[in-house]
């Protein structure tokens, strides 16, 4: 295939790259490359060398070995149900959750974005998979373009409140659309072809570091898989690595949250029949970790592809997600919460001067990426990157801690402070506040909010996220709100992210 054939949208020309030196980690005068792999939602608890032995993730888990693990990392929330626009705005454009919320995915940044400011530092640019932003600043940061595929991969059958009866969508049926790219019968003129989302954005990095093997200068490739986002379709074959009956089901499970949350029966929460059972979580989950190892295997592909260019000594490869995703905790299926499992994704650096094996546990924004890149290849960081860089933590033995809390939010209805110990949780449609110790509950199973021992705690995390929403611009006042919201919204009500 073209390398330049999207889906959708039409790709850039190749532009003219030039050489700049610059200091690196390992102290080398050349100016490093960077390989950025972002998922669409994967959990934290989803990577078998970290947390879950579990999940099938074998080239991830090499980048574990190699690379620094950040254990606590996070996005800062979101102004819209489809999460996964805000976390990638703030990503790509580096400025914080309220600045970045005066737009949406087709509007314009009017500053330098992530990539373009690597690409005027002379980086040779290049993108495939999701980008979910305005299709302007994708031809701004990008000199070259492979498939670009949308924000959401529709199924043409009814895969909602699965598994129930009457309901015999597959993930490995090749005719329902949604990953599986039907596209690609006319983009490849090879006809009854059928192609799986990750492995077109896996042949396209493929092929595109093959061309880079004899480009002199710097590269900057970012690759957006769709997966493991549902429809969670991936081959039989992965399918089969997870019998649903051997399944675990989630410490933290529940039939349904305890109540309504302000997203109670949107468009995730839609993907399972209420009341949720532990086969219902099972099947979920089942086809979860089959789309993550399929992906896995991608990245494999990819991870080989770049040794065998000559290039990986000095390539940073970064992994990481835009969010999380529940698949069954605390009765829920989505991301529109603040619990750990969808404010949390992975992120793991490895490159050169990295020590193998190194963990980070201090708390860090997911947006960070921008500054950090940019410290690494010696690009000045732009005044309007509100997210520091991370390259301090990669260079030193004990980390200093940048965030001394985590803020999130969900438009109108949810707000959230996390300490390395403790996290407060506040529904303003509901005026009602959760406490939980992360320290003593990591699944958060035991609401503390009326816990006499924990009414310090909780007068303290209201002063931090008092502190913090006067930081970033938050307009809510937690003291003097209470939003009205219908319980049950139409699946359609938010996009899809």
């Amino acid at each position: 295939m073209n390398r330049r054939e999207f889906i959708g949208l039409s790709s850039g020309a190749i532009a003219a790259t030039s050489m700049s030196s610059a200091e690196t980690l390992t102290g080398e005068v050349a100016k490093p490359n960077f390989l950025f792999l972002i998922a669409d939602d994967l959990m934290f608890r989803t990577i078998g060398a970290i947390n879950n032995p579990e999940v099938h993730t074998p080239n991830i888990d090499r980048l574990v070995r190699s690379g620094c693990h950040f254990t606590h990392c996070f996005h800062q929330g979101s102004w819209t149900g489809a999460v996964c626009v805000a976390s990638r705005t703030m990503l790509n454009t580096g400025v914080s959750t309220f600045h970045a919320h005066w737009k949406d995915a087709n509007q314009a940044f009017d500053k330098p974005m992530w990539a373009q400011t690597l690409r005027d530092a002379g980086y040779h640019t290049y993108i495939t998979g999701k980008w979910h932003l305005d299709a302007v600043s994708l031809q701004r940061c990008f000199a070259d373009q492979g498939p670009v595929g949308p924000g959401y991969l529709a199924s043409t059958d009814d895969m909602y409140n699965r598994p129930a009866p009457g309901n015999n969508w597959s993930p490995s049926d090749k005719t329902k659309f949604g990953h599986w790219l039907h596209q690609n019968v006319v983009l490849n003129k090879r006809r009854n072809q059928v192609q799986h989302s990750s492995e077109l954005y896996a042949d396209a990095a493929v092929d595109h570091l093959r061309t880079m093997s004899s480009h002199s200068g710097p590269f900057f490739m970012y690759v957006g898989f769709n997966a493991p986002h549902d429809p969670r379709q991936a081959p039989q074959e992965y399918l089969d690595m997870y019998p649903v009956e051997k399944i675990a089901v989630p410490p933290n499970f529940l039939p349904e949250h305890p109540f309504d949350q302000g997203e109670h029966k949107t468009r995730d929460e839609l993907l399972a029949p209420f009341p949720r059972t532990k086969f219902d979580v099972q099947t979920h989950r089942r086809e979860y970790y089959a789309i993550i190892t399929h992906m896995d295997a991608q990245i494999g592909r990819i991870l080989d592809a770049l040794e065998a260019s000559g290039k990986a000594a000095n390539t940073y490869v970064i992994l990481t997600a835009d969010h999380g995703l529940a698949v069954g905790e605390h009765g829920l299926m989505g991301k529109q919460n603040q619990y750990e499992c969808s404010m949390r994704m992975p992120l793991i650096i490895a490159g050169p001067g990295i020590k193998a094996g190194k963990r980070v546990e201090e708390m860090v924004y997911q947006h960070s990426m921008f500054a950090t890149t940019c410290e690494l290849g010696g690009v000045a960081v732009p005044p309007h990157v509100d997210f520091p860089s991370l390259a301090p933590m990669l260079r030193q033995e004990k980390s200093q801690p940048v965030n001394d809390a985590m803020f999130g939010w969900l438009h109108d209805i949810q707000r959230s402070i996390r300490t390395k110990r403790h996290k407060l949780i506040f529904y303003a449609h509901l005026n009602r506040y959760q406490v939980f110790d992360l320290e003593n509950d990591p699944w958060e199973m035991h609401d503390l909010v009326d816990d006499p021992a924990y009414a310090e705690v909780k007068a303290e995390l209201v002063a931090t996220l008092k502190r913090k929403q006067k930081e970033l611009g938050d307009p809510m006042d937690i003291d003097h709100v209470h939003v009205q919201r219908k319980k049950d919204v139409p699946a359609s009500a938010y996009g899809r992210g």
